[in-house]
């Protein structure tokens, strides 16, 4: 599957169903440069089992303000759309998929 970019106006829907791993990030945060391709691999090994969406923090406030995101990158998980599990900054693939697997 894509990885998803939400805006305030889709994200509760994106994170409706199922599970759904959420990158709060900016195009201006190193953090989240480094995370953009490990996001990208983890995409591809989840095939179709949990959904990645991408928030840019600076377009869509609404959203970040509504999750108290205070540093990015932040990374929530979503289950059927209430969020589970929180992790803060750059983390390997092998941690993500540890996070989602937890809730799958």
């Amino acid at each position: 599957m894509a990885i998803v970019y939400s805006t305030d106006e889709s994200f509760q829907q994106d994170v409706a169903e199922g599970v759904v791993l959420v990158d709060f990030w900016a195009t201006w945060c190193g953090p989240c440069k480094m995370i953009a391709p490990v996001l990208e691999e983890l995409d591809a090994d989840l095939d179709g089992k949990a959904t990645i969406v991408k928030v840019d923090v600076d377009q869509n406030q609404e959203t970040a303000a509504q999750f108290g995101i205070m540093s990015i990158p932040t990374l929530l998980v979503f289950k059927d759309g209430k969020p589970v599990d929180k992790i803060v900054g750059f983390h390997p693939k092998e941690a993500l998929a540890d996070l989602l697997a937890k809730h799958m």
